[in-house]
């Protein structure tokens, strides 16, 4: 069956200026497989180029996994040169991701393990239920996260918890996932879709440049040094102040009113 979007392994939902991405798989755990991060790749490709979505809510199909890791079986027929590719496809595809220049919220039900917590670290908010369990169990089939984990791992959670995570492979608990830094709230599981969704619809609501300045500016702070990370502050503020959602929010400010902010 194929989404209405063109997607056989996505279904795509829009609610307002909130673009909902589910990965459905839900018999194979929402694993994913090369189809499935060449349909992401797509759809975060069109969310880029359409002004309309300002927001993003990311989650996996039934109760039980939000991505439970790689397809096994597909990884395991993998050549050397195959590997390195898929490992590549992966990373630029949650790089694209991250580097989207709109907020996506990861939403977390049962088990985000492997290429799943890869998925949801690349996300810039992450939302778990209280009985979610995550981590990179990848040592234990022979290898190591290939989706940019032991990476994202470190700027997230430090040096110490990428090394327990990844070299153990023991998956842990959404509170103490929340206590690392990796997840953003921890809610319980009946409240998960209506947290989510009312977070995702305040993003919504934000004037869209400020938000594309704060995800590059963070982001972009991280990766190098403070002065350079400074100077890209200073032109993303100095980029806000000439548009007319800057004047719509100070207006609203001092006229003590609720800012209407149009994207422009």
């Amino acid at each position: 069956m194929t989404d209405a979007a063109g997607f056989a392994h996505l279904l795509i939902e829009d609610r307002d200026a909130v673009r909902v991405v589910t990965i459905n798989r839900p018999d194979k755990l929402n694993a994913l497989n090369f189809a499935v991060l060449t349909e992401l790749k797509a759809a975060f490709a069109a969310i880029a180029a359409d002004p309309a979505v300002r927001a993003v809510v990311l989650r996996g199909a039934g109760e039980k996994a939000f991505v439970a890791g790689a397809d096994i079986a597909e990884l395991a027929a993998l050549s050397p040169i195959q590997a390195r590719d898929f490992s590549r496809h992966g990373q630029q595809m949650m790089r694209g991701i991250e580097m989207l220049g709109k907020p996506v919220v990861a939403m977390i039900r049962g088990y985000a393990l492997g290429g799943g917590m890869e998925l949801a670290m690349c996300c810039h908010l992450r939302i778990a239920a209280d009985n979610a369990k995550v981590g990179q169990p990848e040592i234990n089939l022979g290898v190591l996260p290939g989706f940019g984990g032991t990476q994202r791992l470190i700027r997230l959670a430090g040096q110490g918890a990428a090394l327990e995570l990844c070299l153990l492979g023991a998956p842990i608990g959404a509170q103490r996932a929340y206590e690392l830094g990796l997840l953003t709230r921890v809610v319980p599981a009946a409240e998960l879709e209506e947290t989510t969704f009312a977070l995702a619809a305040q993003l919504a609501a934000s004037a869209p440049q400020a938000l594309r300045g704060i995800l590059e500016a963070v982001l972009v702070g991280g990766e190098c040094g403070i002065e350079a990370g400074l100077d890209y502050e200073t032109q993303a503020f100095a980029v806000c102040t000439s548009t007319n959602d800057m004047r719509e929010g100070t207006r609203a400010f001092l006229e003590r009113r609720k800012p209407v902010f149009r994207g422009d």
